[in-house]
C-alpha cells in the first residue's frame, strides 16, 4: 500500500536495514482511492445516451474487472519498489511483546529495531448485532469492491464521504438507492455550502435520502432479500418506524476504526485515545521512545496522501539529518468523488468565524451552470465559496462542488498554502471558458 510503503521506501537506503511486516493477502490499494470506480455520470448527461436502467448491468462487471486488474498492477509495482529498496517483507500479523526493548513478534519469531513504525491503518465500522440485530447481514466498503453484479435495490447507511461516493456510484449505474442519515444533511463536517448542495445533488440524481433516520434491525426474508427496519425522528414530530423491503445490498459506511487491538500496545507503553487511535505528537512520536505512528491509525486527516507525506517527513527526520522535519496538517486539500465532485481546502465559514470573529471574515460565493451542460439534458450547477479573513482578506478557505472541481483544487491549494489573498486571486487573469475562472472573478 502506498501509505504503508512511503516511510520504508525512504528508509531503505545504504546503512539502514529495513523490514516491513504485512499480513498475508493484504489488499490495501484496492480499498483506497486507487480502487474507486470511475464516475459513469458524464455519459448519462448526453442527450443520446441510453437511460440509467440499462447502464449498470453491463458496466458493473466490466468496471470491477478493469479495476481489479489495475489494482493488481499497482500492488506489483509497490512490492517491486519495496524489493528494490532492499526492504525485507515479513508476511504475517505483528504484535508487540513484553520484552524490555521494543520487540515485535511475527509468526513466532521476534524482531527488534531502534525505530519501529506503526502504520496499520483502519477498517470500516459495523454496529454489533447486539446493538442492531442483523447488522452483520450488511457489507462495508470492502465488500462493495467485491460485488460481481449491480444490486437492484441498495441501502447505504452513513453521511460521510465514503457513503456519499458509494451511493452516488450505485445510483448512477442504475441501482435503486436509499441513503440513511442521522441528521438532515450529509458531510456535516464540511462547509455548510457543500453539505447543503451535496445533499440536494444526491436527491437530484435519484437517491432516496432518509433524513433523521437510523437502522433498528435487519432481517433476511425467505427470498434472500433483506428487510431493513428503520426509525425516523424528524424534529417536532413523533418517531415513526418503517421497513424498507426487498433490499439486495445493505452497506454500512458509518465510520472507521483503527487497527490497534491486536498489536498489544500496552506491552510497550504506547497510549491510545478513547477511540483506540494511537496518540502521537507533531513529530509522529508515540508515548514510547523509538516507536512512531502515521496514517489512519492516528485518527487525523484520514487520507492516503497525508499518510504518505507524514511517512516521508518522518524518514527525513530520522535518517535525513532534518531533525525538525514534520508534516504541517493545516490547509490539506480534500476531494470527495461525489456526483458532481467536491473540492475543499482550509477553514469552513463557521471555523473561520470562530477563529477570527464574524466581523473579520468575508465570504465570496457563486452558483452557476458550467458551459459543459449547454448540450446536456440534465443541468448540474457548480457552487463555489471563498472564505477570507482580516483586513488583507487572506483566503483561509475554498469550497466548491461541480464538474471538474476535483482537478481544479490542487493548484488553488498551493496558493492558499502560500498565503494568497483575495487581491492575489483578483489580479490573476481568468482562463475562459472554464469553471475555474469563477474563483478569480468573484465580487
Amino acid at each position: 500500500h502506498s501509505t504503508r510503503d512511503a516511510a520504508p521506501a525512504r528508509l531503505g537506503c545504504p546503512g539502514h536495514g529495513t523490514a516491513l511486516a504485512a499480513y498475508s493477502g493484504q489488499r490495501d490499494v484496492a480499498r483506497g482511492a486507487a480502487g474507486a470506480s470511475p464516475r459513469p455520470s458524464h455519459a448519462r448527461n448526453l442527450l443520446f445516451f441510453p437511460p440509467r436502467s440499462t447502464l449498470g448491468a453491463c458496466q458493473k462487471k466490466t468496471i470491477k474487472e478493469k479495476r481489479d486488474a489495475y489494482v493488481r498492477r499497482l500492488n506489483e509495482i509497490y512490492e517491486n519498489n519495496v524489493t528494490k529498496a532492499r526492504i525485507d517483507i515479513i508476511r504475517g500479523y505483528g504484535k508487540f511483546t513484553s520484552d524490555p526493548e521494543p520487540t515485535i513478534e511475527v509468526n513466532g519469531k521476534k524482531y527488534t529495531a531502534p525505530h519501529i513504525l506503526i502504520a496499520t491503518g483502519g477498517r470500516p465500522s459495523v454496529p454489533p448485532d447486539s446493538e442492531v440485530p442483523g447488522a452483520s447481514l450488511g457489507i462495508t466498503s470492502d465488500g462493495f469492491f467485491d460485488l460481481e453484479e449491480l444490486p437492484r435495490h441498495s441501502v447505504v447507511v452513513g453521511a460521510g464521504y465514503i457513503a456519499v461516493e458509494i451511493v452516488g456510484i450505485l445510483s448512477t449505474l442504475g441501482s435503486k438507492s436509499s441513503l440513511l442519515i442521522r441528521r438532515d444533511k450529509v458531510l456535516r463536517t464540511f462547509d455548510s455550502l457543500i453539505s447543503t448542495n451535496c445533499t440536494q445533488e444526491l436527491e437530484n440524481i435519484g437517491v432516496d435520502v432518509w433524513k433523521h433516520t437510523q437502522v433498528q434491525a435487519v432481517t433476511k426474508s425467505p427470498s434472500g432479500l433483506l428487510e431493513v427496519k428503520v426509525i425516523s425522528s424528524e424534529p417536532a414530530h413523533k418517531p415513526t418506524v418503517k421497513v424498507i423491503h426487498d433490499v439486495d445490498c445493505l452497506l454500512w459506511a458509518i465510520g472507521r476504526e483503527p487497527n490497534t487491538e491486536e498489536l498489544c500496545l500496552e506491552h510497550v507503553g504506547v497510549k491510545v485515545d478513547a477511540q483506540n487511535h494511537v496518540v502521537v505528537d507533531e513529530f509522529q512520536n508515540t508515548t514510547r521512545k523509538g516507536i512512531y505512528a502515521i496514517g489512519d491509525v492516528c485518527g487525523k486527516a484520514l487520507l492516503t496522501p497525508v499518510a504518505i507525506a507524514a511517512g516521508r517527513k518522518l524518514a527525513l527526520r530520522l535518517f535525513g539529518n532534518q531533525q525538525y522535519a514534520r508534516l504541517d496538517y493545516s490547509n490539506i486539500p480534500t476531494v470527495v468523488f461525489s456526483h458532481p465532485p467536491i473540492g475543499t481546502v482550509g477553514l469552513t465559514e463557521d471555523e473561520a468565524i470562530s477563529m477570527y470573529g464574524k466581523d473579520n471574515v468575508k465570504i465570496y460565493s457563486t452558483s452557476f451552470t458550467p458551459m459543459y451542460h449547454a448540450v446536456t439534458q440534465r443541468k448540474v450547477k457548480c457552487v463555489m465559496k471563498l472564505v477570507c479573513a482580516g483586513k488583507e482578506e487572506k483566503v483561509v478557505g475554498l469550497h466548491m462542488q461541480g464538474l471538474g472541481c476535483d482537478e481544479m483544487l490542487q493548484g488553488f491549494a498551493v496558493a492558499i498554502k502560500m498565503g494568497a489573498t483575495k487581491a492575489d486571486f483578483d489580479n490573476t487573469v481568468a482562463i475562459h471558458p472554464t469553471s475555474a475562472e469563477e474563483l478569480v472573478t468573484m465580487r
